[in-house]
């Protein structure tokens, strides 16, 4: 999963403070000003979400505008799931 990060440049994992992620570590990597893409770290496994937040600073202190569910338990070695980041941020 590191290189998943590295590659599509999600943040490192911090806390989440909002409440929106269970107080789970999360991820992100930016689409555009107020959309982003969000790993969720659940135990060994990752939640992927596409978000909307009035701005960056607000990941993960502030519950987000739009939170959509893209993949439950990402595995890296399936093709549709690598293609769920990839149709966002291609």
């Amino acid at each position: 999963m590191d290189n998943v990060f590295k590659y599509y440049q999600f943040s490192t994992f911090f806390k989440d403070n909002s409440g929106a992620f269970s107080g789970n570590e999360i991820s992100y990597t930016s689409l555009n000003d107020t959309h982003f893409l969000i790993f969720e770290k659940k135990n060994t496994s990752y939640v992927l979400y596409v978000s909307k937040y009035l701005q960056r600073s607000d990941i993960g202190v502030e519950k987000p505008l739009i939170l959509e569910l893209l993949v439950e338990d990402y595995d890296k070695s399936l093709p549709e799931h690598r293609l769920m980041i990839k149709q966002y941020l291609y």
